[in-house]
């Protein structure tokens, strides 16, 4: 059976919110099998509960924004920049976990999903006795917005293609079309170290209505009209793209559930990509929910990632 996956204890860090830059504490805990991702605002007099899922994604202004209601208290209740974290519980195939916060959005730490990678593999993966669920792609759905789209459509695995186009110098130099299949490439590897990036002309703008005030070199590419201020350059050759794979695969999980799909996409941001999810879930025929009784019966994605715990 391919079964569901936790984390093998608890692990916590500090840092800072890459928007609302309050300083935020952050622990990992394991979850009960079909708990799900569930993220816990603990600074709060009461504890609040907000599940990782679709519908709950109310702002995708420069992050994916999850509330806890839509209504009453809890409409005010919110926990945002989740997708690096939930990019990485999808690279390593973490089914639940409860994610303490103390603060409205989770830090920043370096800007890309490779410091939470190595939270989850210094505690350790364990197998959970139920199996895991897959939501499998049945015919292709699309959205567009003006020149932007993105699309699902059935594949036996994960693969997702992304293009880009900023018209920006340093952008412009480096690769802006990138492909991955997860059955045969290692997200830790290729993808877990991307960072977000930014535009210094962009930064006054953005903190005039509340944004990015926790952004630094420390964590994000940050350009000037020319090029990447950063002193030490980029990881990859096709580092923005590869960030913006790493959203994508943040902003799907938020679907509950890995996906059996390949993903394509151009010039899409979390809005669309949420948009997306939202598109699918309404189609009932478009996609079904799956286990794999054998593990050889189960599709190959994620295969360098998902060794058994």
């Amino acid at each position: 059976m391919l079964r569901q996956r936790t984390i093998k204890a608890r692990v916590s860090t500090t840092g800072v919110g890459l928007h609302s830059g309050q300083r935020v504490e952050l622990t990992l805990r394991p979850a009960a099998p079909d708990a799900g991702i569930v993220f816990r605002r603990i600074d709060l007099d009461e504890p609040v509960d907000i599940p990782a899922v679709a519908d709950r994604v109310t702002d995708t202004r420069m992050a994916s924004t999850l509330t806890a209601a839509d209504a009453g208290p809890g409409a005010a209740v919110k926990v945002a920049t989740v997708e690096h974290l939930m990019s990485a519980l999808a690279g390593l195939g973490i089914d639940n976990l409860y994610v303490d916060v103390t603060a409205p959005e989770i830090p920043i730490l370096d800007g890309s999903a490779g410091s939470f990678v190595f939270l989850i593999q210094s505690v350790g993966i364990v197998e959970q006795n139920a199996p895991k669920r897959f939501i499998r792609v049945k015919r292709a759905v699309e959205v567009r917005d003006g020149d932007k789209w993105a699309r699902l459509e059935p594949h036996e695995g994960f693969k997702l293609r992304f293009s880009i186009e900023f018209g920006h110098p340093a952008i412009d130099a480096t690769g802006q079309q990138y492909e991955i299949d997860f059955a045969t490439t290692s997200y830790v590897k290729e993808i877990a170290r991307a960072r977000t990036f930014g535009f210094v002309q962009d930064v006054e703008a953005l903190r005039a209505v509340g944004l990015a005030q926790g952004g630094s070199l420390e964590n994000a590419i940050v350009m000037d009209e020319y090029r990447v201020l950063n002193t030490e350059g980029l990881r990859f050759d096709d580092e923005f793209v590869k960030h913006k794979i790493l959203d994508a695969i943040g902003d799907l999980y938020l679907i509950g559930h890995p996906l059996l799909a390949i993903y394509s996409a151009y010039k899409s941001g979390h809005a669309m990509n949420n948009l997306l999810l939202r598109e699918l879930l309404a189609q009932p025929d478009a996609y079904e929910i799956v286990s794999f009784e054998q593990r050889r019966a189960a599709p190959t994605l994620f295969a360098l990632d998902w060794s058994p715990a």
